[in-house]
């Protein structure tokens, strides 16, 4: 979620530098936005990690009761 807060203060930032005229109000916004970017993009990553883990788990459970059998 942090991920989203700071891609949309940035980009809110880069907006009032497009109107304020303000070259590094911009810049620093892009970069903000760009880094709220990545994190989101990391966020989603770990939680297809983590729902691969969990299914992956749910495997290896049905395997041992089979092996069990």
């Amino acid at each position: 979620m942090s991920g989203i807060m700071e891609q949309t203060k940035g980009k809110l930032k880069e907006a009032a530098g497009d109107l304020t005229d303000n070259k590094a109000l911009k810049v620093e916004g892009e970069a903000q936005a760009d880094k709220g970017a990545e994190e989101r993009k990391a966020t989603e990553a770990q939680a297809k990690a983590k729902a691969h883990e969990k299914k992956a788990e749910m495997h290896e459970a049905t395997q041992e009761v089979a092996e069990s059998l």
